[in-house]
């Protein structure tokens, strides 16, 4: 059976050789062409919920039920980025220093 299959081979074999060849670059850079967009696109993200300025706002409450007491439906998201309620949190060191 295998001498049957040698001429076919010993034929395919001049082909085979660099279409593997190819297409094992080809895996690689697009490997690593999806490993550098994840990254790019996780980077545009975690920038854009940095600017969500909610942790901040003197009406967040950490509360699960009830984060913001001003605007709760779109407290922590995207949406919150240009609140037009929010007021910094005094800084504690600035609030006792006021206090005296």
């Amino acid at each position: 059976m295998l001498r049957l299959l040698y001429p076919i081979i010993h034929v395919i074999q001049p082909v085979l050789v660099p279409l593997c060849f190819m297409f094992a670059w080809t895996f690689i850079f697009l490997l690593i062409w999806s490993t550098w967009t994840m990254f790019r696109d996780a980077t545009v993200q975690a920038s854009r919920m940095h600017k969500i300025p909610c942790a901040n706002c003197k009406f967040f409450t950490s509360n699960y039920s009830l984060k913001c007491t001003v605007h709760p439906a779109i407290a922590l998201s995207e949406s919150a980025i240009n609140c037009p309620d929010y007021q910094a949190k005094p800084d504690s060191y600035t609030a006792i220093l006021s206090d005296s």
